[in-house]
């Protein structure tokens, strides 16, 4: 069982991830190369569905249990705020897009993004969104050049990766 309380100590669901990621122990788990890497994982949604559950059923025996997700937004703004360039691969849409595209405006917008999924955007929703429309709140830069490709993204992300960076890693070696 992971044991998410101690004692006086806020939890944020960077920290609840990587504390799993520890736990599982497990090197075929992205969690648990991104904390053996110190890389945080952000997940605004981590109360939707059964983590959610559990945090409920948690905080119902221990009431000073609590979830802060006001430190993972300071805390992905901030990254993004004091790095030197930034560039966004997003698979999928809705809060996840949103939440990532959102901490670039800090920085005058994402000198690098590519968008991967299936909505359109006739419906409004943010998924559908092209890369202009991000350019226009300031989440990508004028001068990037957004790539949005319209495919499902359990297809495009492994095909991308092994032309790009899985490539790269096997021809240095």
């Amino acid at each position: 069982e992971l044991d998410l309380l101690e004692h006086g100590q806020v939890w944020t669901p960077w920290r609840m991830i990587a504390r799993m990621g520890e736990r599982i122990n497990n090197p075929d788990s992205i969690y648990y190369w991104c904390y053996k890497n110190n890389i945080p994982v952000f997940c605004p949604a981590i109360t939707d569905g059964s983590i959610g559950d559990m945090v409920y059923f948690r905080s119902w025996k221990n009431t000073d249990f609590t979830i802060d997700i006001c430190r993972d937004i300071r805390r992905i703004n901030d990254i993004a705020r004091r790095a030197h360039s930034t560039g966004m691969i997003i698979c999928g849409g809705g809060l996840i897009k949103h939440h990532i595209c959102n901490a670039n405006p800090m920085r005058n917008g994402a000198d690098y993004s590519v968008f991967i999924n299936t909505a359109s955007e006739f419906d409004g929703s943010d998924s559908g969104a092209r890369p202009d429309e991000a350019v226009s709140w300031g989440k990508i830069r004028l001068t990037a050049k957004p790539v949005k490709l319209y495919c499902e993204t359990s297809v495009a992300f492994p095909l991308i990766v092994a032309q790009t960076f899985a490539k790269r890693y096997h021809l240095e070696r």
